[in-house]
């Protein structure tokens, strides 16, 4: 059983390098946006390809808060869970936290460069 599903673009060796490293490290599902059923796809945002989901029973979280949601669920680092629920507290983070998912996701064709993968092992 999963602890949720990370939704990514599988188009992006950046992208299938760190949904690999979630899967390795956890129950995360993973599916990228070529393998995505239709239950899932009407779940996501219309504009849904501009960023990361993770899919759970209740939530979609989208852009920088599936990333976060990831690493908590993953428990990476060890106590991720408490950290982000630390972190919500402040009325900025959320912000912080957009602004930092894309500001990697601009680049992710030049941080593919260096770190990058083929397929997802999971």
């Amino acid at each position: 059983m999963t602890e949720g599903t990370l939704v990514y673009d599988d188009d992006c060796g950046f992208c299938k390098w760190w949904v690999n490293y979630f899967a390795q490290r956890s129950d995360i599902g993973t599916v990228g946006f070529s393998d995505l059923s239709d239950d899932q796809r009407d779940r996501l945002p219309e504009n849904y390809e501009e960023c990361a989901h993770f899919l759970t029973d209740d939530t979609v979280y989208s852009c920088g808060a599936a990333i976060e949601e990831a690493f908590a669920v993953a428990d990476v680092p060890p106590g991720s869970r408490d950290i982000v629920s630390f972190l919500r507290q402040f009325e900025d983070y959320e912000e912080l936290r957009e602004e930092a998912y894309s500001a990697v996701a601009e680049r992710r064709g030049t941080l593919g460069q260096f770190i990058s993968k083929e397929e997802v092992e999971g």
